[in-house]
């Protein structure tokens, strides 16, 4: 399968975070790929934030591919990251994920 995807959400405040976050989703729950249910492009824009949230149903994966942030862990323990990294986030865990910075930052999310 080759799926070529150009739509972008733009959202603000997610997961009750602040400024803005655009996604670009290549996968999705309704393409049927069994233990996968999102593979996206993700960009927080400068001084952007996904809010610390739980996942009660899924796990999720980021991946840094450009710029440098803060991930919120699951005991809320603030971790530099930066392009390279990977945030893993098990069933049951919370995070979240900030860009203090000028620049955007940019990674691969992963739901499963």
């Amino acid at each position: 399968m080759i799926k070529q995807t150009k739509d972008i959400q733009v959202l603000k405040n997610l997961h009750g975070g602040t400024g803005s976050v655009e996604i670009q989703k290549k996968l999705t729950k309704e393409d049927a790929v069994e233990g996968l249910d999102m593979f996206a492009e993700v960009i927080l824009k400068a001084n952007a934030s996904i809010g610390y949230h739980l996942h009660t149903d899924d796990a999720e994966a980021y991946y840094i591919v450009e710029g440098e942030g803060i991930f919120l862990d699951e005991n809320e323990q603030r971790v530099s990251v930066e392009a390279g990294d990977l945030c893993l986030i098990k069933k049951g865990q919370s995070h979240g994920l900030e860009n203090p910075t000028e620049e955007e930052l940019k990674m691969i999310a992963v739901v499963y």
